[in-house]
């Protein structure tokens, strides 16, 4: 049977990758795919690097447009990154009737809406399965694995350099910013990690598992985003002792009133699995309501996991490339003309519980003045530490977990506590999760 030809955009670390796992496995892939799979063609600006890891017979061009309109080229396979050529390339690759496999979280997050409903009007597959915590298949748990149920929830573990900063910041004590030097010297980290510690990744990462779990269009401009940047190391030693880890989740819940899609740091129990996961490891957790919780763990980056992704992925295109159309795997799992256009809530109306820390005089009567507006604002407690001033200090820390509550009554609450004369400075907050 004829081979499957493709056409590489980006030669960088993920196609690199490809290229050495494709030809190590090549019996085993070509075993499942039924016919072989062959990258024919190379686009990249560095030609030098392009032509030494593609090796010969490979053609190597500088020219990504020439490679979506070669009528050879039955594969686009994009690895560029951002938002710009890289739409520009997949929506050219879709209009010349090609299929596509990316694993360009960001550019589906902002533009999949587009980019998918092209391809539908083309008759051509989009497959993402790298987009996604790297080696992980949560895209087809999520799409096929699970479409016997009502998927209600999903939390996830989904930037390798966030979760590496804080198990080092729990482990060493140390504040972020040492950890942050520390992992972009390890290379976990770029010279510009905005992206990661800002919470952006995780965020186009959630945005694309909630339109799959749910059944809706891509959303992100509507999901709520916080980083990690102003996480003090005082509140992971904090979270210890009350039995939590501080974890940067990505979270996705169904609600009646809409949904929920939100990162920020969170406070997950320490006897939870997701609670344990270390390093740069990635993992996602789903409830749903037939098979309960499934937990997907593995690792979210790198050359050879994500290759691991973006080589599935061109095995199911294969697999079903002489296919009707109508009788594939809907790009979000659920029909087109069956994709709801739910709402995102705002985050004022999440319910979630809170770790509150509050700097305050150390005085009589401060505790009860503070828990008397946690109750009239609806708050209650769950547990309560309150520290023993230091030695000729005049000021102590008073750390709550309160039970769930909506985050606009938290919001009132805080702004009362916050203008006490006896609280000194912000209030920190950090959302928690029992992930039950």
């Amino acid at each position: 049977m004829k081979a499957i030809n493709v056409g590489l955009l980006g030669i960088g670390t993920v196609g690199g990758g490809t290229f050495n796992v494709l030809k190590r496995n090549e019996e085993e892939i070509t075993r499942r795919a039924g016919r072989s799979i062959r990258i024919t063609t190379v686009a990249d600006k560095n030609l030098e690097l392009a032509r030494k890891v593609a090796g010969p017979g490979v053609k190597v061009t500088d020219d990504a447009f020439a490679v979506v309109a070669d009528p050879d080229i039955d594969i686009v396979v994009e690895l560029i990154g951002g938002y710009g050529v890289a739409r520009q390339l997949v929506l050219a690759a879709i209009d010349n009737g090609k299929h596509v496999v990316t694993a360009n979280k960001a550019l589906l997050a902002v533009h999949g809406n587009e980019i998918f409903e092209a391809a539908q009007k083309r008759g051509v597959m989009v497959a993402f399965e790298a987009a996604v915590a790297g080696g992980i298949p949560i895209i087809k748990a999520l799409r096929e694995g699970l479409s016997a149920n009502r998927i209600e929830w999903i939390a996830g573990i989904i930037n390798g350099t966030t979760n590496f900063i804080l198990s080092e910041m729990r482990d060493k004590g140390l504040p972020f910013a040492e950890v942050l030097k520390e992992a972009q010297a390890l290379g976990y980290a770029e010279a510009d990690p905005t992206f990661d510690i800002e919470g952006h990744d995780a965020a186009h990462k959630a945005t694309i598992m909630s339109a799959i779990a749910f059944g809706v269009p891509m959303q992100f401009e509507a999901a709520h985003i916080e980083g990690i940047t102003c996480l003090d190391s005082v509140d992971i030693a904090y979270a210890e002792q009350l039995g939590y880890r501080i974890k940067l989740l990505g979270i996705a819940r169904m609600r009646e009133e809409g949904i929920e899609l939100r990162v920020h740091p969170t406070l997950v129990p320490g006897k939870r699995l997701l609670a344990n996961v270390e390093g740069a490891m990635n993992a996602v957790l789903v409830q749903a309501d037939a098979v309960g919780a499934t937990l997907y763990y593995g690792k979210g980056a790198g050359a050879e996991p994500t290759a691991s992704a973006v080589i599935a992925d061109l095995v199911d295109v294969t697999r079903l490339h002489t296919a009707d159309p109508e009788h594939r795997v809907p790009h979000l799992a659920f029909q087109p003309d069956q994709v709801r256009d739910l709402k995102v809530l705002p985050i004022s109306e999440i319910i979630t519980s809170y770790y509150l820390r509050m700097r305050v005089d150390d005085k009589p009567g401060v505790l009860a003045d503070i828990t008397r507006i946690l109750a009239d604002s609806g708050l209650s407690i769950e547990a309560l530490i309150q520290k023993e001033a230091a030695e000729g200090e005049a000021q102590t820390d008073i750390i709550m977990l309160t039970h769930k509550t909506v985050e606009k009554n938290a919001d009132a609450a805080l702004a009362l506590i916050e203008a006490l004369p006896v609280v000194r400075g912000r209030v920190t907050r950090i959302r928690m999760e029992n992930l039950q």
